[in-house]
């Protein structure tokens, strides 16, 4: 069968869907990506086929051109998606009604109107049997209720982008501003809206369920497999270290997107000099850090499914693609959530007991060096982690949800065809 996956021009959503596009292209389907003309060299690394649709769009700029929205992210302040990941958090209608309609006014709708009318140009040219999408794309539903093509998202974190949505039709029914947005797409095309827009027909899911939210949504299990791009494996990360070794990482979306990380880096460091460890921190400009302490390595950029492999400990951000290659691996963390789903996913992990939690503004070089030190050396958290990494082996391949699709598949284009 033909096979469509489309996404943003974001490296870590987008490639959360190289696997499974993989898995399928192995099995046998063919498989293209769509995506935004500037980003069509990163598909081609991978060695999928891109489908360049719309204009240029970055969403890593978007703070660029908004300062005051790269600050209220600083001060914690809320925003619909990390207030409604949250299920215990009082969110007023006045406070959802401007924060969501000024997401889809300045994030979802310049990301996808430049898209739309050539994917679906595309899709009906090239009738794909199924379009894979990555949840914030919402150009590719369009295109696949245009075309007749079964379709259903592929999410690369918590479900924030369907639960903020029923939390907003629950506090104003009568309001539905992503409603009329897509219906008006998907009726120009013939179409109209139904809840598939926003949700899709179903939803592949990598979260284990003890991490994961329950959308009620038709959901298909999937094992998560890191991949962070193509990479290289420096020499000195080929044996295991002599003693444990603790991994800092932070992401790179703090420092594409946000201009800084919200932990200091310096501060960190300095207080994880000591230790009878090894300790690797992955930083986007090594040299502004300075010298330090000789059981300390810097690097720009390591793979990090192999790094976290030779790991006791991992301090990180709770980013998923983090979080999920850490977990594999069975190694205990320490999380620095932020911003977004980070801190919803970093209670999860938490309450699971594979992790230490520790929000961002509360985050000292003293604090965190006393969490190392507990997941060093308290075994329950060793234990929890190992209970963590068997839940996820316990989910279906990509292999195997790719048999799972091509059922689906048959399914879902009976129904629209």
């Amino acid at each position: 069968m033909r096979v469509l996956f489309a996404s943003v021009a974001d490296p870590s959503v987008y490639r959360s869907c190289v696997p499974l596009a993989w898995a399928l292209r192995t099995a046998g389907h063919e498989v293209r990506f769509a995506v935004p003309p500037s980003f069509t060299g990163v598909v081609t690394a991978d060695g999928l086929t891109a489908v360049p649709v719309g204009a240029a769009r970055d969403t890593r700029r978007m703070t660029a051109l908004h300062p005051q929205e790269q600050e209220a992210m600083r001060e914690g302040l809320p925003q619909p998606y990390q207030a409604c990941a949250a299920p215990d958090t009082d969110l007023s209608w006045e406070a959802m009604r401007d924060g969501y309609t000024d997401l889809l006014t300045r994030w979802h709708k310049p990301d996808n109107f430049p898209m739309i009318a050539d994917l679906v140009a595309f899709a009906r040219a090239w009738r794909p049997d199924l379009v894979l999408w990555e949840p914030t794309t919402y150009a590719a539903p369009i295109a696949a209720q245009a075309c007749g093509a079964a379709h259903g998202r592929v999410l690369w974190s918590l479900d924030v982008f369907w639960r903020t949505y029923q939390v907003y039709r629950r506090l104003q029914p009568a309001a539905d501003p992503l409603a009329a947005w897509l219906g008006g797409y998907a009726r120009r095309d013939g179409g109209e809206f139904t809840e598939d827009l926003v949700a899709g027909q179903f939803t592949v899911d990598p979260l284990p369920d003890s991490l994961r939210f329950d959308t009620g949504l038709r959901r298909v299990p999937l094992r998560y497999t890191p991949y962070g791009g193509p990479a290289t494996l420096p020499g000195w990360l080929r044996q295991p270290p002599g003693r444990p070794r603790v991994a800092l990482t932070l992401g790179v979306t703090a420092t594409q997107r946000f201009a800084g990380y919200v932990l200091d880096v310096r501060d960190t460091l300095d207080a994880l000099g000591d230790l009878d460890a090894d300790v690797v921190a992955t930083v986007a400009d090594p040299e502004r850090i300075g010298p330090v302490a000789g059981n300390i390595r810097l690097v720009r950029w390591v793979p990090l499914q192999a790094l976290v492999a030779t790991c006791d400990v991992v301090v990180d951000h709770a980013g998923p693609g983090t979080l999920l290659t850490a977990a594999l691996a069975g190694v205990p963390q320490l999380t620095v959530p932020w911003d977004f789903d980070e801190p919803a996913l970093a209670a999860r992990a938490a309450r699971q007991g594979a992790a230490l939690h520790l929000p961002a503004g509360e985050a000292t070089g003293a604090r965190v060096r006393d969490g190392v030190l507990r997941l060093l050396h308290e075994p329950t958290f060793r234990d929890r982690a190992a209970a963590l990494r068997a839940e996820l082996h316990a989910m279906p391949t990509a292999n195997q949800v790719a048999r799972r699709l091509e059922e689906m598949t048959l399914e879902h284009r009976m129904a629209v065809a």
